[in-house]
């Protein structure tokens, strides 16, 4: 059984920190490409940022130079370190596993919230 959980959110004020972990069981993890997306009320899910098998990273323009994503294979972990954080950052954060077409898994999110 696959499980994608995620940890970290919480309430911080404009320009803060936060460091998101997503652990995974289930799946042979280092194979996966690991994606961050969000969604915030009445908008679509978006993708924030995304590490392939061998690390290689994509970020949406809007966190480009303030989230850094991040992979430990030994612990099965993705990680999604957010600095200079803005209000417009507010939203559920969800984890996501994909190998190829057939394999693609989410976990259940976690609420970030910016504002003073």
């Amino acid at each position: 059984q696959v499980q994608l959980v995620e940890s970290g959110g919480g309430l911080v004020q404009p320009g803060g920190s936060l460091r998101l972990s997503c652990a995974a069981s289930g799946i042979i993890f280092g194979g996966f490409t690991m994606g961050w997306y969000r969604q915030a009320p009445g908008k679509q899910r978006e993708l924030v940022a995304a590490i392939t098998s061998v690390r290689s990273t994509n970020y949406a323009d809007s966190v480009k130079g303030r989230f850094t994503i991040s992979r430990d294979n030994a612990r099965n972990t993705v990680y999604l370190q957010m600095n200079s954080l803005k209000p417009e950052d507010t939203a559920v954060y969800y984890c996501n596993a994909r190998w190829g077409n057939n394999n693609n898994y989410w976990g259940q999110g976690t609420q970030v919230a910016v504002f003073s």
